[in-house]
C-alpha cells in the first residue's frame, strides 16, 4: 500500500503579507484551501494514509491542524510531522522516514494543484518497474525551476536546479513517486543552492546512478504551484472555469445573474446587484445593494459588499467592501476593509503590512 507525504512547511515568502498570518497552503482557490485539493487528490488515487510536514512554528502548525483535523472528513488518516527548520525538500522527505515505514510513497508539494489529478501516475508507478517517477510540465521561465531534459524517446538525459542556461523548458512539477531506497540517496545529497538539501540534487544522483531507474511523465492538462499572487489568481481562474451553478442562499428581486454562480448558505444577494459567472460566494455573506461581481471571482464567508465592483479576484473572507471604484486582479486577505472616503479634502488612507503592493 502506498502512502502520501505532503510538504507544507514552507514560509511562503513570495505570498507575503498573506503568508505572515497563515500557511500559504491554506490560501483558498474557489473558496477551498489548496491543501484540501491535495488531500482529495491523494484519496482519489487510492492513498488514505497521509503524512503532512507542517514546519516549525506553532502558529502555522495549528492553522493546518485546525483546517485538516485527523483526516476523517476526507476519508483518510493524517499524521502531522514537524521539520525542525527550513532545510530543503530532501530534508523534509527524510524527516518522514519513520512515518513512511518502508512503503512506496508519493511526495506532493503543498502549494501545487494538478488539474487532472495524479491517479493515472500513481497507478502507472505501481506497475512500472521504475524506482522513482516525477511529473514535469512546460514553463515559460525555466531558470526559475528544477528542469528536466528528455530525449526524443522521453528518457531523462539531464536534471538541473534553476539553471542559468536551461537545456529544456520542462519544469519539475511538485509531485514525486518513490520507493524507499530514496532515503539512502538523500543521505548522499550535499547542500545545494541556498544552503538547503535540494530534492532536485537527489533526483540527479538517481539519474546518474546505474542501479536505479527514474522516469518523467509530462503532465496532461494544467497545473500550478500557487506560490505567487499571480499564480493563485490563475489557479482560481482555471478551477472556476468548471464551476457548477448552485444557489443555496437568498436572491432578492432585481438581481441579474448570468453564467455559473455558486451562492453559499445564509448569503443574501440584494437588489440591484449583478453577478456574471463563473463566481463563487461563500456562506453568510451580504452582497449589495447596487454591486457587481464579475467573472472568475471568489468571495469568502462572512463578507459584506455594498455599492462595489470586483472582478477576477479572490476575497478570503470576513471582509467589508464599500468602494466606489472597480477592484480587479486582486488577492485580498481576511478581515480587510476597503472603503471609499467621500469627504473633502480627498485622499487615500492605507494601513498595510510588510511586502504589500498597492496599484491605484
Amino acid at each position: 500500500m502506498m502512502k502520501g507525504l505532503i510538504l507544507a512547511g514552507g514560509l511562503g515568502t513570495r505570498l507575503r503579507p498573506l503568508s505572515h498570518t497563515g500557511p500559504k497552503q491554506l490560501i483558498p482557490i474557489a473558496n477551498k484551501p489548496v491543501l484540501h485539493y491535495i488531500i482529495e487528490d491523494l484519496k482519489n488515487s487510492g492513498i488514505t494514509d497521509i503524512g503532512i510536514i507542517v514546519g516549525y512554528t506553532e502558529e502555522r502548525i495549528k492553522h493546518i491542524v485546525d483546517s485538516c483535523g485527523d483526516g476523517s472528513k476526507f476519508g483518510v488518516k493524517i499524521t502531522y510531522i514537524k521539520q525542525d527548520a527550513p532545510r530543503g525538500l530532501a530534508h523534509a522527505v527524510y524527516t518522514a522516514k519513520e512515518f513512511l515505514g518502508g512503503e512506496n510513497f508519493v511526495v506532493y508539494l503543498g502549494d501545487n494543484i494538478i488539474g487532472e489529478g495524479i491517479k493515472e501516475y500513481v497507478n502507472s508507478f505501481k506497475n512500472s518497474g521504475f524506482d522513482a517517477e516525477i511529473l514535469v510540465g512546460e514553463v515559460e521561465n525555466p531558470s526559475m525551476y528544477g528542469i528536466v531534459a528528455l530525449n526524443k524517446k522521453g528518457v531523462i538525459i539531464g536534471i538541473e536546479e534553476k539553471p542559468k542556461n536551461p537545456k529544456s523548458s520542462l519544469a519539475i512539477v511538485g509531485v514525486y513517486l518513490f520507493k524507499p531506497f530514496i532515503f539512502d540517496i538523500i543521505k548522499k545529497t550535499r547542500l545545494g543552492k541556498g544552503g538547503e538539501f535540494q530534492l532536485t540534487d537527489t533526483l540527479r544522483l538517481i539519474y546518474k546512478s546505474k542501479r536505479y531507474k527514474i522516469k518523467a511523465h509530462i503532465v496532461k492538462g494544467w497545473w500550478d504551484d500557487t506560490g505567487t499572487a499571480e499564480a493563485v489568481l490563475r489557479a482560481n481562474h482555471l478551477v472556476l472555469a468548471k464551476l457548477k451553478h448552485r444557489i443555496e442562499g437568498k436572491v432578492e428581486k432585481n438581481v441579474s445573474i448570468t453564467g455559473a454562480v455558486h451562492i453559499g448558505k445564509g448569503t443574501v444577494i440584494k437588489s440591484g446587484t449583478i453577478l456574471k459567472g463563473p463566481v463563487i460566494i461563500g456562506e453568510n455573506c451580504s452582497i449589495g445593494p447596487n454591486s457587481y461581481i464579475g467573472p472568475y471571482t471568489s468571495i469568502g464567508d462572512n463578507t459584506t459588499m455594498i455599492n462595489s465592483e470586483i472582478e477576477s479576484s479572490i476575497v478570503l473572507g470576513s471582509c467589508k467592501l464599500d468602494f466606489n471604484g472597480k477592484i480587479v486582479d486582486s488577492l485580498i486577505g481576511k478581515n480587510v476593509k476597503i472603503l471609499s472616503r467621500n469627504k473633502m479634502p480627498r485622499g487615500y488612507k492605507f494601513i498595510l503590512g510588510e511586502h504589500s503592493e498597492v496599484n491605484i
